[in-house]
């Protein structure tokens, strides 16, 4: 695996990416056209062009010899930047969902809020994002169960372009949801009396590529996120 050879910011950008052949250029290229952050590509073994691509643009990256999901691929990236020494990390998603302009809201609200997580959110304010009735519904589901289990109002809880602090990366370092984390997540920070906070951002469609969640894998990911959250709030 390759690795950062100098830490030139106090901010990590953690770019998941699991065959984005298609995307990974262009997003990578967008990031370091609006913001002078560090990042790490953590490639999740991905079995198209991605590891060559990454090889060939010199990308600082890890690599996982098999797929782990997002979940392992975050804690890789998140232990990274724990043991370097960053005092921020954001999660930025390699299909382009996210857009690496809107990074700078994330960084200047967690600095001036002190918020352990800031989430750049589609529904806090009215934006152009419209998405599919399904994966609207589980949305909303997802809103309300975070909201009966903590008491927090989250509305965009399957984010995943979201930026936290120093001690919470030290939190996610050590444990964090092996698959579908982004709603887990939340339970369990709000039970540790972290604090979140929801600021308005645009999200694309997919850049390129697919997406792995179909109606059988909905049905599934909301099953067990709900069981693992429901855990998750008996024992934090």
């Amino acid at each position: 695996m390759n690795m950062v050879q100098q830490r030139n910011s106090e901010i990590l950008v953690i770019i998941p990416a699991y065959n984005e052949e298609a995307t990974l250029v262009r997003t990578i290229s967008e990031l370091k056209r609006h913001t002078p952050y560090d990042f790490v590509v953590i490639d999740d073994g991905s079995k198209d062009r991605t590891p060559d691509i990454i090889k060939r643009e010199g990308y600082p990256s890890l690599r996982h010899a098999v797929n782990l999901g997002i979940g392992g691929s975050m804690q890789s990236g998140y232990r990274y930047a724990d043991q370097n020494g960053y005092l921020y990390a954001i999660q930025l998603d390699a299909d382009g969902q996210h857009r690496p302009e809107d990074i700078e809201k994330l960084v200047n609200e967690i600095k001036a809020s002190g918020y352990d997580m800031v989430i750049g959110s589609r529904f806090v304010e009215l934006s152009s994002y419209r998405g599919s009735p399904l994966r609207r519904s589980g949305i909303l589901y997802f809103h309300w169960l975070v909201r009966l289990l903590t008491g927090v109002r989250i509305y965009d809880p399957t984010s995943g372009f979201r930026i936290v602090n120093r001690s919470t990366i030290e939190q996610f370092s050590m444990s964090y949801p092996t698959d579908y984390p982004e709603v887990e997540v939340l339970v369990s920070l709000s039970k540790r009396g972290r604090k979140l906070k929801e600021i308005s951002v645009e999200m694309r469609n997919r850049q390129g590529g697919s997406s792995s969640i179909n109606w059988s894998k909905s049905i599934y990911y909301m099953m067990k996120v709900t069981m693992f959250s429901l855990i998750r709030k008996s024992f934090s």
